[in-house]
C-alpha cells in the first residue's frame, strides 16, 4: 500500500515522470496526494492557511514532492484541486458588495423566499440573512412571459442608469434574475450588455446561464451566490494557475465540482457556485472507486474531517446526485432553513461534527458538540496554537485514542496536558472528571453522526442497516467503529490513504458538467423537435466544457434525465431517460421511466393522472480515470509496536498498537486494537476483527 513507501522514506527508483497531483483544501487541513500510474503514492497534510489558501496549498505540495524525491517536472499527468473556498466565503460572508437586479415588482424575492415555513410549530424560526442587502436590490421595468414571449422589452437607458447607481454604491458584482428568464434569457443578456458598457469591470452573473430552471426564488438564490463568490474564486484560480506554471508544472489545473466531476478553470471560475461541495464530492467519488474495486454494490461513505462529517450513500457503485441542495442551514436537519442552490451535487448530508468541533454545556446543562469548530486557527487546545475550548480531538487525546507524540508522524506534537485541562474544565460543569467528560464528547459526536446518516437514508426511502461502511478523513477512522455499531453495520472498510481520501477522489473523478433547462409542458402535447433542439444545445455546451478539460469529442458520454410530476403536484421526481426515447419521441417510454422512479420513492403511481414534463437534465462526462492497484502491503505478519491504555467504554488497561504500513495482506487482528499511520489512526473496538485486504484496505468485521 502507498503508506509503505511513504513511511519508510523510500524513493521511487527510476520514476521521474508520470505523476498526478491532487490537493484538497478543507476547513482544518490541506491534503495532498502525489500518485504515479503504477500505484505508488505519497501523501501529506498541513494546516489550512485561511488568510492565503495558496500558501497551504503549495506547502502541502512541496512536502509531497520532497517525500517522493522529485520536482514539479515529474507531474506530467493531471493536477486536480478541490476546495472549501466557495463555502467558506458564503458562511463567513467574505464576498464583495453584491447586487441583485430583478424585474420591477419583484425586488423582495430574497426576503420572501418561497413563503414556506420549514417548521410549522416554531414561531421563532430563523433564516440566514440574504447575501444581498435590501439597499443593493435594483429593478428593471421589463416583463418576459412564461412562454418566453416579450410583454415589455428592456429599456437600455434604464439599465445603464441602474448600472451607474450600482457603481456609485460600491457594487463589484451583480446577479441578474429577471422573471421567466429560464424560458428566454434575452432580457438578461441585454441588461448584462448595458451594465458592462456603463460599469466596465463589474462581474455579472445571469440566472439564464447559471440556473435556467423554473421557480423564481431558488433561481435567484443560486444566481446571487454565484455572483457573490465569482470575484473571489476567479482571481484565486488565475493565481493558482499562474503559480503552477511558474513552478514548472506542465498542465493547467482541473477543478472538482459538486456533481462529482472535474472541469477546467474557465468553467469553474465563471460558475463558482458549482464548486460549493467540491471536497465532499471528491470523497464520495473515492468511496465509489473502492466500492468498484472491492466488489460492493452498496456502501455508506463516512467522511469525518477537522470541521465537518459527511455521509453519502453509494448505490450500484455510484453516489447519488441531487438537483438541489442547501448551504448555510440555520438548523442542521431542517431542509428549508438555508440557501437553496439549484446546481447538481452529490447527494449527502453534512453536519458540523469534526475533530475540531467544540464541546460545550448548553442552557439546559446538557453536553453538546458542534457545530462551531476551532478549525486550524487556533485549532483544538492540544494543537498548542492558542485554542482554549475543548474539542473532539482533545477528547480523543485524553481517551488515549490518539498518540500525542506521533500525530502527523511526530511532526506535530500534541499538548496532552492542555487537552486534559480543557476537558477537566468541561467536566467540572457536569460534575465529572476529565476522562468521563471525554467519553461523553466521544459518544455524543458519534451519536450525532449516526443520526445524520439515518436521517439521510430514511429521507430517500433506503434502509441503512447492514450496509458496509467506508470510513475516511482525518478523524473518520477514529470514530467509525462506534458509528458503525450505532448503525448496525457489520463491515467497516478503512481504505489506503484514508486521511487524504478526498484528495485521492479527485484523481478518480471524470471530467463532467451537468446542465439543466426547464421547459414546462404536458407530456401529451410535448413538442419533441423543440425538446431535441433544447437538449442538443445543452450537449454542445457540455462538449465544449469537456474539450477545455482535454476530453476528446469521441470520448464524451451524454446521460439524459427528466424531472416530471403528476398534474397538480408541486414537486417533481427525476428519472433517468435513454437518449433513444428522446430521439424517437416516445411519450409512453418517458411516462414509464417517470413512474418507475415515482414508485421507488412513494410506493404508488397514479396511472389515471396526466404527467407534466418540467425540467431536462444532461450530464456530459469523459472517461472515468483508471487508478492502478497500489503496491501490496507488507509480506510478513506484524506484531504490536507498543501498547497503551484506552479509556473508551469499556476501558481497556492496555491496547496493542500496530503500524499500518507493517501489516501483511490477510493478517487478522482481534479488537480492541489501534492501527496507526502517519495522518490518521484506525480504532477497532472490542467485538470487531480487522484484516488486510489485497488493496491495502483494512476491513473490520463485527462478531455476530
Amino acid at each position: 500500500m502507498p503508506d509503505n513507501v511513504q513511511s519508510a522514506g523510500l524513493r521511487p527508483v527510476g520514476v521521474k515522470t508520470g505523476f498526478a497531483l491532487a490537493v484538497d483544501i478543507g476547513g482544518t487541513f490541506t491534503d495532498v496526494v502525489l500518485r504515479h500510474g503504477n500505484g505508488l503514492a505519497f501523501t501529506d497534510k498541513t494546516l489550512t492557511t485561511h488568510q492565503n489558501l495558496l500558501e497551504g496549498f503549495f506547502r502541502a505540495v512541496d512536502l509531497a514532492l520532497s517525500r517522493a524525491g522529485v520536482g514539479a517536472e515529474a507531474v506530467t499527468e493531471v493536477t486536480v484541486h478541490a476546495t472549501t473556498l466557495v463555502t467558506n466565503a458564503v458562511i463567513e460572508r467574505r464576498g464583495p458588495p453584491t447586487a441583485l437586479l430583478a424585474t420591477k415588482g419583484f425586488r423582495d424575492v430574497l426576503r420572501i423566499r418561497n413563503e414556506h415555513r420549514y417548521d410549522m410549530f416554531d414561531p421563532q424560526i430563523e433564516f440566514p440573512d440574504p447575501l444581498v442587502p435590501d439597499a443593493l436590490v435594483f429593478t428593471l421595468d421589463e416583463r418576459m412571459l412564461a412562454d418566453g414571449s416579450v410583454a415589455k422589452p428592456v429599456d437600455v437607458a434604464e439599465a445603464e442608469a441602474v448600472a451607474r447607481e450600482m457603481q456609485a454604491a460600491g457594487v463589484q458584482a451583480v446577479g441578474i434574475c429577471l422573471l421567466n428568464a429560464y424560458r428566454n434569457g434575452a432580457h438578461e443578456r441585454a441588461a448584462r450588455d448595458a451594465i458592462q458598457r456603463a460599469a466596465p469591470g463589474m462581474a455579472v452573473t445571469l440566472s439564464s446561464e447559471v440556473s435556467p430552471q423554473i421557480r423564481e426564488y431558488p433561481r435567484a438564490s443560486t444566481t446571487v451566490m454565484n455572483a457573490y463568490t465569482q470575484p473571489i474564486v476567479a482571481p484565486y484560480l488565475e493565481a493558482l494557475s499562474a503559480e503552477l506554471r511558474r513552478r514548472g508544472f506542465r498542465n493547467r489545473p482541473l477543478i472538482m465540482l459538486s456533481n462529482g466531476g472535474v472541469v477546467g478553470t474557465t468553467v469553474a471560475g465563471g460558475f463558482p457556485v458549482r464548486m460549493i461541495e467540491s471536497g465532499p464530492a471528491a470523497g464520495a467519488l473515492a468511496a465509489a472507486h473502492f466500492a468498484e474495486v472491492m466488489g460492493f454494490e452498496k456502501l455508506l461513505s463516512f467522511d469525518m474531517g477537522g470541521t465537518t462529517a459527511k455521509a453519502c450513500l453509494i448505490l450500484d457503485r455510484r453516489p447519488l446526485v441531487a438537483g438541489e441542495f442547501e448551504v448555510d442551514r440555520r438548523y442542521r436537519f431542517k431542509p428549508g432553513s438555508g440557501f437553496p442552490i439549484t446546481i447538481p451535487a452529490v447527494d449527502m448530508i453534512e453536519i458540523g461534527a469534526g475533530g475540531g468541533s467544540i464541546a460545550r454545556i448548553d442552557n439546559l446543562g446538557l453536553l453538546k458538540v458542534g457545530p462551531r469548530s476551532a478549525g486550524s486557527e487556533p485549532g483544538p487546545v492540544c494543537y498548542g496554537r492558542g485554542g482554549t475550548q475543548p474539542t473532539v480531538t482533545d477528547a480523543d487525546v485524553v481517551l488515549g485514542l490518539l498518540d500525542a507524540d506521533r500525530f502527523l508522524g511526530g511532526d506535530m506534537k500534541l499538548d496532552r496536558a492542555g487537552a486534559t485541562a480543557a476537558l477537566a474544565a468541561l467536566g467540572e460543569k457536569l460534575g465529572v472528571d476529565a476522562v468521563t467528560a471525554a467519553r461523553g464528547v466521544f459518544e455524543v459526536v458519534c451519536e450525532q453522526m449516526a443520526g445524520a446518516a439515518r436521517a439521510h437514508a430514511t429521507d430517500r426511502g433506503l434502509d441503512w442497516r447492514g450496509l458496509p461502511m467506508l470510513a475516511f478523513g482525518g478523524a473518520g477512522p477514529v470514530h467509525a467503529c462506534r458509528v458503525a455499531e450505532l448503525l448496525d453495520c457489520a463491515q467497516l472498510v478503512f481504505p489506503p490513504m484514508a486521511s487524504v481520501l478526498s484528495a485521492f477522489g479527485t484523481l478518480v473523478s471524470p471530467v463532467r458538467l451537468d446542465l439543466v433547462r426547464s421547459a414546462l409542458s404536458p407530456l401529451a402535447t410535448l413538442d419533441w423537435p423543440a425538446t431535441r433542439a433544447l437538449v442538443d444545445s445543452m450537449a454542445e455546451e457540455g462538449r465544449a466544457a469537456l474539450a477545455e478539460a482535454g476530453v476528446k469529442p469521441s470520448d464524451a458520454t451524454l446521460e439524459l434525465a427528466v424531472d416530471c410530476r403528476y398534474r397538480g403536484q408541486q414537486n417533481e421526481v427525476t428519472a433517468d431517460l435513454p437518449l433513444a426515447v428522446l430521439e424517437a419521441g416516445d411519450a409512453a417510454a418517458l411516462r414509464q421511466a417517470f413512474e418507475v422512479a415515482y414508485q421507488a420513492l412513494y410506493g404508488i403511481t397514479l396511472p389515471d393522472v396526466p404527467v407534466e414534463v418540467v425540467t431536462w437534465r444532461l450530464a456530459a462526462r469523459g472517461p472515468i480515470p483508471q487508478a492502478s492497484p497500489a503496491p501490496a502491503a507488507g509480506g510478513s505478519t506484524a506484531t504490536p509496536r507498543t501498547q497503551r491504555p484506552v479509556a473508551v467504554e469499556p476501558a481497556v488497561p492496555q491496547v496493542p498498537i500496530y503500524d499500518r504500513a507493517a501489516l501483511a495482506v490477510g493478517q487478522r487482528i482481534a479488537g480492541p486494537v489501534i492501527i496507526e499511520e502517519r495522518e490518521t489512526t484506525l480504532v477497532v473496538l472490542r467485538g470487531w476483527t480487522a484484516s488486510v485486504h489485497p488493496t491495502g484496505a483494512v476491513v473490520a468485521e463485527r462478531e455476530a
